[in-house]
């Protein structure tokens, strides 16, 4: 990442965090993944149980394997030995202490935007863990509302698309929305969080740093 480019998101990121606090969230701004691992690793105690949404962001982050070693309780869908058990699995990690996940796109005014395909991540998201971490880069951070959904449905939701074999919808052989009903379609879920209830419940990291789709 060029510096022009890294000076620009340590203005913006603090700016944008003072504007999710004012929502509710708990916001922080880290000028690198390093310093956004450290707190997570600070906030999650090491006996509460984690679970987690598919996240190009956590994973960058390496999260799940450290508290994995640590010896946290994972809900750990991953591990799962069939669909029946992943099932399962994604259901009980809404019973968790915490849930890790990223966010397709943020406004410059604190607004999350999200979709999904089976709905997992953002029902999570909107209820059921105690605490929430949704880690996102400085590359997810759009001016208003509308270009938020704008990246989440033409940046966001082709890249993902790009991440799964044998799947066939329209954005993943052109890399733009279609709007479709494609039955391998991941847009099923279209989530607009515009405050946090209860208050804090939901923590934001941004990161100085472009991390995920």
């Amino acid at each position: 990442m060029n510096d022009i480019k890294k000076k620009r998101y340590d203005i913006l990121g603090p700016k944008v965090a003072e504007a999710l606090e004012a929502r509710g969230f708990e916001a922080y701004y880290f000028e690198t993944a390093a310093q956004a691992r450290e707190k997570a690793l600070e906030l999650i105690a090491p006996d509460a149980s984690v679970g987690y949404g598919g996240s190009v962001t956590i994973n960058a982050l390496g999260l799940k394997e450290i508290l994995r070693q640590r010896g946290n309780t994972m809900f750990d869908r991953d591990l799962a030995a069939n669909p029946a058990e992943k099932k399962a699995i994604e259901h009980a990690a809404f019973n968790a202490d915490w849930f890790l996940m990223g966010s397709n796109a943020i406004s410059e005014d604190g607004q999350l935007i999200n979709i999904d395909g089976i709905g997992n991540r953002v029902a999570a998201l909107i209820y059921g863990p105690e605490n929430v971490l949704v880690a996102a880069g400085m590359n997810k951070v759009v001016k208003n509302v509308d270009d938020a959904w704008s990246r989440a449905r033409n940046t966001a939701a082709p890249e993902n698309m790009a991440r799964f074999d044998g799947l066939k919808t329209p954005c993943k052989a052109t890399g733009s929305c279609a709007d479709c009903l494609s039955p391998d379609c991941i847009c099923n879920q279209l989530v607009h969080t515009r405050r946090c209830k209860p208050p804090k419940r939901i923590k934001v990291f941004l990161i100085g740093e472009d991390l995920g789709l």
